[in-house]
């Protein structure tokens, strides 16, 4: 996301325009007018990627989208036509980035096609519904040792704690998680907005991600229950952003830095910070995940996924396939061999799975779980409990400020998760 105001039904892009957007996917009407020089930088960084990339159409796209933000509607228009006839399922209709074409006829027609190739798919179920209005999540995990499930908040900078029982049987409206609680209450530690949570497979603590649009970022450890064990910050200068997160059974922590376009690993042993490199320039890195050996670590950004080798340290661009991209991710998980992704960067929003070949550097299969559906409004992540993926329907992460606060406490409403069940 962010991941961090990462998150309109295509936030992801408006991610991409704004270093702060970047880090918080706030939509681009609730930011500050972007600064023509970052969108010029960020520009020249996807120029060097075009024909570096094996998905030239997410390239294309990203940079559709500036000259867009830029009001350059002849070149954004010249690039989205190149990308749209390579048939990926970008459908610029979901980014408001692109709300000044709406009307054109070339532009039109686009989308139209566009629909045609990649229909709607409504798989999911609703599963629970908050009681709270206002926490605009950001973060989901989920703990099978205590059967709950852990929901950041954005604007009240706490984390939810709502238990498993009854969900998945939940009826067809879904279930208000009513007896849900406050893990960490937003008043006890004076946290910043909260990002990516992951459980530690070691011994059932939680990590999580937290960050502010200043570009201060803080990586969090809590006990079981609830209590701060340490925050930590990198001593690197500049602006930084952690995002999302992964967390091995050594205790080591692999996390985005989506203002410092970095992979980091943290030691908690040492409590230091390394940057891990990777085989191409990352353009605001987000959704990250293990493969189950934890051997393969995999790391999106706004133009696909890196896999990194843990052994070895090489890493590689992971190939999405003819009519298939893995750009724009936000969440990221691996399930029996596959990549489950949550894609918010391609305009309108989807969740889609990715069958890894053996090689685990090719995508085999790509399957569309929901798109363009009322389960599908405004995602940022989930988390997989055994074989049912729940995530987050619509975080309500475009109606933030730059601070992280609600910016219309008349377009809050509950937040919902749904539930897609994985063969």
């Amino acid at each position: 996301m962010p991941a961090a105001y990462q998150r309109t039904t295509g936030r992801r892009v408006a991610v991409m325009l704004l270093a702060l957007a970047a880090a918080w996917g706030t939509d681009v009407a609730a930011q500050e007018p972007a600064n023509e020089a970052e969108i010029r930088a960020e520009m020249a960084a996807a120029e060097r990627l075009l024909g570096k990339t094996p998905d030239r159409a997410s390239v294309l796209y990203l940079l559709a989208a500036l000259h867009a933000q830029l009001g350059e509607i002849q070149q954004a228009m010249t690039n989205l036509r190149e990308c749209m006839s390579l048939k990926e399922a970008f459908d610029p209709s979901g980014g408001p980035e692109f709300a000044a074409l709406k009307g054109a006829r070339e532009y039109d027609q686009l989308v139209e096609q566009a629909h045609k190739d990649f229909p709607a798919v409504n798989q999911a179920r609703l599963a629970f519904i908050t009681t709270e209005k206002d926490l605009v999540p950001e973060g989901l995990a989920y703990d099978s040792a205590r059967n709950a499930f852990y929901l950041g908040s954005l604007n009240l900078r706490k984390i939810v704690q709502i238990p498993g029982n009854g969900v998945i049987k939940a009826p067809a409206k879904g279930a208000v998680a009513e007896k849900s609680s406050d893990f960490v209450p937003g008043d006890r530690y004076k946290l910043l907005p909260i990002l990516g949570i992951r459980m530690d497979p070691s011994d059932g603590s939680v990590w999580s991600n937290s960050c502010l649009d200043e570009g201060k970022s803080e990586l969090l450890h809590f006990n079981p229950a609830g209590t701060l064990l340490g925050r930590y910050r990198t001593p690197q200068p500049g602006k930084h952003c952690f995002n999302d997160l992964v967390v091995l059974p050594s205790g080591e922590v692999f996390l985005t830095d989506t203002l410092a376009n970095k992979l980091l690993q943290f030691q908690p042993k040492t409590q230091t910070f390394s940057e891990t490199k990777v085989s191409r320039e990352l353009l605001e890195p987000n959704g990250i995940t293990v493969s189950r050996d934890n051997q393969l670590l995999y790391v999106a950004d706004q133009l696909g996924v890196l896999r990194v080798d843990l052994h070895s340290g090489e890493s590689l661009e992971v190939h999405a396939g003819p009519h298939s991209t893995l750009a724009g991710i936000d969440g990221l998980y691996w399930h029996k061999g596959s990549l489950i992704a949550i894609q918010n960067g391609i305009g309108t929003p989807r969740v889609a799975a990715f069958q890894l070949a053996t090689d685990g550097a090719h995508v085999s299969k790509t399957t569309i779980l929901e798109y363009r559906s009322n389960l599908c409004v405004l995602p940022t992540t989930g988390a997989l409990r055994e074989d049912d993926f729940y995530y987050i329907v619509n975080s309500g992460s475009d109606n933030l400020n730059t601070n992280g606060r609600v910016l219309d406490v008349t377009k809050l409403e509950p937040v919902r998760i749904a539930v897609i069940h994985l063969p």
